[in-house]
Parts: C-alpha cells; sequence; structure tokens
C-alpha cells in the first residue's frame, strides 16, 4: 500500500515532466504577444527568453473558436503532448471561467486546444520559422530546439500569464 501511496504522490508532483536543466527552476511562464517573446521565470528572475510566432490576427485577447487570435490571461500550463503533429506542445488550460462566459454572452464557441509547441513535423517544418511571421492557429509557436529546452524546464502545472 505505502509503494502506491509513493508513487501516485510522484505522478501528483507539479514537478513530474520536467527534467531541470543546469539546475534551473522554472516556475512561472510569462508570453509578451505585442513583444513576440515567451519568457521562463524563476521567482522574479528571468532564466530563458524565447522569440515566438503567434495567429495571424494577434491583436487582442481570444474571443472564438477559429478567430486566429491567442488567448490573454491566467492560465496553467496541465499537460504535455508529446506526439503532436507539431514537435511536442505543452497545453494552455484555456479557455478559463471568464473566457467560457464571455464566449456565451457573445453566443459563440470560445475554442480550445491552445498550446506551446514546436513546429510542424515533416517535410517544410522550417519555412514557418524563417518566415518570422505569425502563422499558427492561436498557439505560441517556439523553434524546435527552444521547445526542447522548454519541455524540459517547464513542469506540469505551471502558471503561464499570456500579455497583449
Amino acid at each position: 500500500m505505502r509503494v502506491w501511496a509513493l508513487a501516485l504522490l510522484f505522478l501528483l508532483h507539479p514537478a513530474w515532466g520536467a527534467d531541470p536543466v543546469d539546475g534551473v527552476h522554472v516556475d512561472r511562464v510569462v508570453v509578451h504577444k505585442a513583444a513576440r517573446e515567451m519568457l521562463l521565470l524563476s521567482g522574479e528572475r528571468v532564466v530563458r527568453r524565447y522569440p515566438i510566432s503567434l495567429g495571424p490576427h494577434p491583436l487582442g485577447p481570444k474571443e472564438r473558436e477559429g478567430d486566429g487570435r491567442t488567448p490573454e490571461g491566467r492560465y496553467v500550463l496541465d499537460w504535455k503532448h508529446p506526439d503532436s503533429r507539431y514537435h511536442k506542445a505543452i497545453h494552455i488550460s484555456y479557455p478559463n471561467a471568464e473566457d467560457r462566459r464571455r464566449a456565451r454572452e457573445a453566443g459563440v464557441s470560445p475554442g480550445g486546444d491552445i498550446m506551446i509547441h514546436g513546429l510542424p513535423e515533416g517535410v517544410g517544418r522550417l519555412i514557418y520559422w524563417k518566415k518570422g511571421r505569425d502563422w499558427t492557429n492561436g498557439c505560441i509557436a517556439v523553434s524546435n530546439e527552444a521547445m526542447d529546452e522548454i519541455w524540459a524546464l517547464v513542469p506540469v502545472n505551471t502558471p503561464i500569464e499570456i500579455l497583449p
């Protein structure tokens, strides 16, 4: 019985799924949409900084499914998707209660399945990154090298704040 309890605690621990790199502990992610930048923080210290690509209509918060916007607000990176059609992906807990309320009032679906991810797998994937343009459907994209590092540094259940 005790072994099962320890195994369960290990699986539910917030650091599960993250292997610290160079002793770095990330406890928060902040995205600045206007600056096209994602920061990994330990306390108030920025430990990593990455350029990002967003959806084709990046100004303003996500309002509905298919609007090509990246959400704005406070969320959680709630699970990892190693077999994504992109080079790894980490799910953002969008929509939250406020997002659902706004969408309901507008009579639309808020959408979902918003991720931080790398480039599309397969031939031609580098063209997306080389363009330096916003090309996702509302997700936050980084290079595959950055995604590998983010994957290793950021544990499941890490808070993320997405700012305008």
